[in-house]
């Protein structure tokens, strides 16, 4: 049966790295990107080396319309889908007492509200299908909360409800849903926090260094894989031993 997935936020970052993980395990991929066509479309070519279809799809994702279309466009261009990784996300760095009705919303639109529609769309594919993974990217910050992002936190935390309640209704399916939690990782989105502060940040990890995005993608591919059969429900932490639970 080939595999075919679809990861929202692919275009960079662990998004990127992940296309290009599953295609060297065989994977036709969907790529979704808001902004930067160009950096989706060279991972996409990238992909394409590798021997696997690519397909680029525009969203946005604070729209919910939009993104019930995504997985529907998706499973048309590639003919069926049986993967859904749940990436995309922003940052806005702003002090709690600052955020805004509106930034509150989109967040939580963008983080959770969508992996929620997405993967209600992608299911019934999976069903058809006979195979299927979900795996939301979830954060630290979920775990430790933030002084200067709480609608971002408390966005990723809801993944952690979301995953464990789905991996229950899905499990008679054989459907498996888990939550990767990536500490630092050098990607554009902490491209700033780590130029500005990187002495400090890695210095409060014990492996003393930022994740790069092929490490996080090897782990969320891991859960893709029929090897992670066994494994559902669970949240599973990349941090460099930052926060150990």
């Amino acid at each position: 049966m080939k595999r075919c997935a679809l990861i929202t936020g692919g275009s960079r970052g662990i998004g990127a790295a992940t296309a290009v993980r599953l295609a060297r395990q065989g994977y036709d991929v969907a790529l979704s990107y808001r902004a930067g066509r160009q950096a989706a479309e060279e991972t996409a070519a990238e992909v394409e080396r590798i021997g696997c279809r690519a397909v680029v799809l525009q969203a946005d994702l604070a729209d919910a319309g939009q993104a019930r279309d995504l997985v529907s466009d998706a499973a048309d261009a590639l003919g069926g889908l049986n993967t859904l990784v749940n990436n995309a996300g922003y940052v806005q760095r702003i002090p709690w007492d600052e955020v805004s009705l509106e930034d509150w919303s989109r967040m939580i639109q963008v983080g959770l509200t969508a992996p929620f529609i997405c993967a209600q769309r992608a299911v019934p594919y999976m069903r058809e299908g006979g195979f299927g993974r979900i795996v939301n990217v979830a954060s630290l910050r979920a775990l430790t909360g933030s002084a200067h992002g709480v609608h971002y936190a408390s966005a990723k935390a809801g993944l952690f409800g979301l995953t464990r309640s789905m991996a229950l209704a899905l499990a008679p399916y054989g459907i498996t849903v888990n939550a990767v939690c990536p500490g630092f990782t050098a990607t554009d989105m902490n491209r700033e926090a780590l130029e500005q502060q990187g002495e400090k940040i890695t210095g409060q990890i014990p492996l003393r260094r930022a994740a790069n995005p092929t490490e996080i993608a090897a782990l969320i591919a891991h859960l893709c894989s029929d090897e992670a059969g066994y494994i559902t429900g669970e949240t599973v932490s990349a941090n460099g031993g930052l926060h150990m639970r």
